[in-house]
């Protein structure tokens, strides 16, 4: 091979169902994982259930006003405690098979004839508790026993792609609110989505309305190459819309520096953050299968903007479409991955290089003792 590639992971990494269950369980089981939008869960008895690796994890928030993540299975006999997705509670849970009942907070509370077990310890066989904090507006849990430092799992992505944990603070993200959410159901494995999103190699080919607000962006190298790069809008682009028209106001504690720039951040293993300066794009995955994957993407305004409904569509139309792009080369390469000519692999170029520390990343967390 030249000097000018390098390899890729082999296409097993894509189709074994063995290596997936692998990265569930040393990946998404180990590093915390970005659940839930905190707002989404407003009131006491609000609640949502989220796949993580191999598990149901109940989110509530309790009686005050405290978030709680859980493992959603009673301690009885296992049954699931909440089928549903998302709802709300008046006071606890109860699980449908016999009736253990759960406060907000995780304490058992009530059960059958739990009167005649004065022994049994109501706090000891409560629901199992799950790691969570709240960052930028959403709630992140992690699975592990003893769950590593979020500075170093989390908040790192932030310095090494901005150069400071500050430079996202301008964006006042925790103070946004949805302006739209889109559900995308993603025929790939979770890391084809990532190394896509990492480098713009194919931004030319594929992204021409993203490539006319981000013109750089045509000559493949993605604002994620450079530490502290953002990707400046066209001479003749009023904001970050799907017609380079105008956006609504800089978020106000925006530093001009960043004013009509575009930066991306990848927060392994599953959230994008993309920062224009009227707008903040959050992408959460939930990898399901080893060929298929849910994104949930959060477009995100200043407060007066949803509270007042003025329209978003044409900044949402823009990443809509890239996103559409976007998924639908990665469902094309899905189904190549098993294919004899993708054994042993593919190649990066040198624009995609850093795509290789991914995979190296990946290799490393996949070899580490359980």
């Amino acid at each position: 091979m030249t000097g000018s590639l390098i390899s890729t992971l082999e296409g097993r990494y894509y189709t074994d169902p063995g290596i997936f269950a692998d990265e569930q369980a040393k990946i998404f089981e180990k590093m915390w994982f970005c659940a839930v939008k905190s707002g989404d869960l407003a009131n006491p008895g609000d609640f949502r259930t989220v796949q993580v690796g191999r598990e149901s994890v109940l989110i509530a928030r309790d009686r005050h006003g405290a978030l709680n993540a859980f493992l959603n299975v009673c301690r009885h006999r296992g049954a699931r405690i909440c089928v549903d997705e998302a709802g709300s509670v008046k006071r606890a849970f109860q699980c449908p098979y016999h009736a253990w009942t759960y406060a907000l907070d995780g304490k058992l509370i009530a059960a059958p004839n739990l009167t005649s077990m004065p022994d049994v310890d109501r706090v000891e066989y409560g629901l199992t508790k799950v790691h969570l904090r709240e960052w930028l507006g959403y709630a992140w849990v992690n699975l592990a026993d003893d769950p590593p430092s979020f500075e170093e799992d989390v908040l790192s992505a932030v310095t090494e792609r901005l150069g400071s944990l500050e430079g996202i603070d301008g964006y006042e993200i925790d103070q946004l609110s949805v302006g739209k959410r889109i559900v995308y159901d993603v025929k790939a494995n979770w890391k084809l989505i990532i190394e896509n999103f990492m480098e713009c190699y194919h931004c030319a080919t594929i992204h021409p309305e993203l490539t006319e607000v981000l013109p750089e962006f045509a000559d493949g190298y993605a604002a994620q190459y450079y530490v502290g790069h953002g990707a400046e809008f066209g001479d003749e682009i009023k904001g970050f819309t799907v017609d380079g028209g105008e956006g609504f106001e800089k978020l106000a504690a925006l530093d001009e520096e960043r004013d009509r720039k575009y930066y991306a951040i990848t927060i392994k293993p599953q959230v994008f953050i993309n920062l224009v300066p009227d707008h903040v794009i959050l992408h959460r995955m939930y990898p399901v299968a080893v060929d298929r994957t849910i994104v949930e993407c959060d477009w995100l305004y200043a407060k007066e903007v949803v509270d007042t409904g003025r329209d978003v569509t044409r900044s949402v139309e823009l990443f809509h479409r890239v996103n559409e792009q976007d998924f639908e080369a990665c469902e094309r390469c899905q189904p190549a991955m098993a294919s004899r000519a993708y054994a042993r692999g593919g190649v990066l170029v040198p624009s995609e290089h850093h795509i290789g520390g991914f995979h190296e990343w990946l290799v490393q967390k996949l070899e580490s003792a359980d």
